[in-house]
């Protein structure tokens, strides 16, 4: 938590502290209970909602049906999303180590895991662009990774049905140009990555790629994104858990 700011502590002197407030005025903001105890919460609040509340921009670039992508969307990636979501700002790129190929005026994809990969890419694509909502959308996507050994389509239909929502549009989208061209999209967000990607899955945490970044975000991405986040109060789950989970790694293209 910043420490309130010389600048704005004329504007808390005026407030007068009662109860048992033995601390300094510039660390009146230092949490949520000591701006209780000093009775300043809601003017710590309007300050801090007016400063550095940017949520912490974090994207991941995975592929469907690929075992470390998998591990990762349901060990970190959601888990953390659940608990500090609200200081997230989440992007989702289904593509991975895919390649593309225009032919006549719709966009062919190509899978190092095979057809049924590329399949998973273009749904979970036209659901994220569907759906809208990421309070939706995510929740879909995490049920669709946690099937094992069945395809993408079938995936999806049982976990529209667990959450009452239309499949019909999304798997219609996922065999049409209009899926094509999302896919397309995804497909231009990976391949501009610097520095390119070598293995999936593969992050970004405020548009920065590091080894370091990398590595945190697989074993506790929800501590990063606690740590990253330079806001006011941080969600009470903001707090350490370790983990590790595999990375594949970009093979050579076979020919088209």
């Amino acid at each position: 938590m910043h420490v309130l700011k010389t600048a704005a502590l004329c504007f808390f002197m005026v407030v007068q502290v009662v109860g048992e407030c033995n601390i300094p005025p510039s660390q009146w903001c230092s949490s949520e209970e000591v701006a209780r105890t000093c009775q300043v919460y809601q003017q710590c609040k309007d300050y801090i909602q007016n400063t550095a509340n940017v949520p912490v921009r974090f994207t991941l670039y995975y592929e469907s049906l690929c075992p470390a992508c998998k591990d990762f969307f349901i060990e970190q990636l959601y888990e953390t999303f659940q608990k500090v979501g609200s200081i997230m700002n989440l992007t989702l790129v289904p593509y991975g180590n895919a390649w593309e190929q225009k032919i006549g005026d719709q966009w062919v994809f190509y899978c190092q895991g095979g057809k049924q990969q590329c399949i998973g890419n273009v749904i979970e694509t036209c659901a994220i662009n569907i759906l809208k909502n990421i309070d939706v959308y995510l929740p879909f996507i995490h049920c669709i990774e946690n099937y094992s050994g069945i395809q993408p389509s079938i995936a999806a239909q049982g976990c529209a049905s667990q959450m009452n929502i239309d499949v019909a549009p999304i798997l219609k989208c996922s065999t049409s140009k209009m899926g094509s061209d999302l896919e397309h999209q995804m497909a231009v967000k990976t391949n501009a990555l610097q520095p390119r990607h070598t293995y999936v899955p593969w992050v970004t945490l405020n548009g920065v790629h590091t080894k370091a970044i990398q590595q945190k975000a697989v074993d506790d991405l929800k501590q990063l994104i606690c740590e990253t986040y330079q806001g006011g109060y941080k969600p009470v789950a903001c707090s350490s858990l370790k983990r590790s989970v595999r990375s594949y790694k970009l093979n050579n293209k076979p020919e088209i």
